[in-house]
């Protein structure tokens, strides 16, 4: 590996059989934006340029790294998300599209008027912070994990956005305070769902952010709609991320809780993916 068109041809020769490569040749242009700064098209017409031997170590050390299956997103220790740049590193959920999914739902829900926000579950802060760099308010997150509020909080200050963070377990605290809007991506994956999931999710993502027990896959629903009724103020609206199995189950346990006006919403992929709900 000596020019930046050898990149490729390394990458492939090194990782082919670990993954696809459409997604390998992803991977790659991340790398390269990440150490060399350069776009796809950069990439192309730089070809010839002849690589630094910090360079080369870098892209062995990526190389090494994505055969232990690791993510590129802590590899680089960083992510993007609803156009917006994360820091983020292993114990740390890594933001998905489907996610900003829900982000572009409230968004267009709430842009008319200012508002107060509550991201529960806030891992990296991707909800809440591309909400606040979008919409005008007050924007709370809390989070069961130190860390994940201490990136959260990072990262707040790295898009340059004012989010008011706390560690809270909400499933052993009760929610104080008065919000227009709730919103949460709390963990939904079954646990006999694990042997489906890929190893760069299962050995590198904190299974914490991720998997429920089977026995009682709606827990955390359960705990943050109870809750968030409580607090949410008249016609408020609460927002969840769901898992793709469990839409009708959702609707059910939010009508009985005394949510009004609610509304199943699918991915891009047509999966059951979001739910809004109102407060009365």
């Amino acid at each position: 590996m000596k020019k930046v068109s050898d990149i490729l041809p390394y990458f492939l020769n090194e990782l082919s059989d670990l993954y696809p490569e459409n997604e390998l040749k992803s991977i790659m242009y991340i790398s390269i934006n990440s150490h060399l700064g350069l776009t796809k098209s950069g990439t192309i017409l730089q070809s010839e340029r002849i690589l630094e031997d910090e360079e080369i170590s870098v892209f062995i050390n990526v190389v090494n790294r994505l055969q232990n299956m690791e993510p590129i997103q802590y590899i680089l220790s960083e992510t993007k998300f609803f156009g917006l740049s994360f820091h983020t590193k292993k114990g740390i959920l890594i933001p998905r599209p489907e996610t900003e999914e829900l982000v572009d739902w409230i968004i267009k829900d709430n842009k008319n008027s200012e508002k107060r926000y509550l991201d529960i579950g806030t891992g990296s802060g991707c909800i809440i912070i591309s909400l606040a760099k979008n919409l005008k308010g007050i924007f709370d997150a809390i989070d069961v994990s130190e860390k994940s509020i201490r990136i959260a909080d990072k990262n707040s200050i790295k898009n340059k956005v004012n989010i008011n963070m706390k560690q809270t377990d909400i499933l052993c605290s009760e929610l104080e305070g008065g919000w227009d809007v709730i919103v949460s991506n709390p963990p939904y994956v079954l646990n006999s769902e694990k042997e489906l999931m890929n190893k760069n999710i299962l050995n590198w993502e904190p299974n914490l952010a991720l998997f429920v027990e089977d026995d009682n896959p709606l827990l955390f629903y359960k705990e943050i709609a109870k809750k968030s009724s409580n607090v949410l103020r008249k016609n408020g609206l609460l927002y969840f991320e769901i898992n793709e199995n469990f839409g009708k189950e959702i609707i059910n346990l939010l009508e009985v809780i005394g949510f009004v006006n609610i509304e199943l919403k699918k991915d891009i992929n047509g999966k059951d993916r979001m739910v809004k709900a109102m407060c009365k």
